[in-house]
């Protein structure tokens, strides 16, 4: 009686194994294949963007000036050099950032403006100016906006 006992125990566990085996199959096929697991996160929309740095007088291209990208509010910047028709391309900013936009050219003025990545294509044309002379007080310029003194306040 013993050893019967000792079989159907027996069957019993590889039935029960057989069982526990398929549902686990089961339940591992009918998992969502597009999911990627718990560390795996989208990429946020990215913008091409494309900085053109010509010369102001005559809109030659400036080859080699600094093209440099600072995310308002982050950390960091992003720098390029433009090529020899004057252009930087980058490709990985996310939409809707606002981007500070500075060039640098050697003999040329520093250009800056702020804008916000509102398309996924976006192109800028710089025109860099030649440093205008110092001001000097010793020499007399032309009235643009003349001064007048007021009146003392009694």
């Amino acid at each position: 009686m013993d050893s019967m006992f000792r079989r159907s125990l027996f069957h019993l566990s590889i039935v029960v194994a057989a069982l526990g085996l398929i549902v686990v199959s089961l339940t591992a096929y009918g998992q969502d294949a597009n999911k990627r697991g718990r560390k795996f996160k989208a990429q946020p929309p990215a913008s091409r963007i494309e900085v053109t740095v010509l010369r102001d007088v005559n809109g030659k291209p400036i080859e080699n000036a600094a093209v440099v990208f600072h995310l308002v509010g982050d950390k960091g910047n992003m720098e390029l050099k433009t090529n020899e028709d004057g252009k930087a391309m980058i490709d990985v900013l996310e939409t809707g950032s606002k981007v500070r936009l500075q060039v640098i050219a050697k003999g040329f003025q520093t250009y800056g403006d702020d804008f916000t990545i509102d398309q996924p294509t976006m192109m800028f044309e710089v025109k860099m100016k030649r440093p205008g002379e110092q001001y000097s007080i010793y020499k007399p310029h032309p009235a643009a906006g003349a001064a007048t003194p007021q009146p003392a306040a009694k």
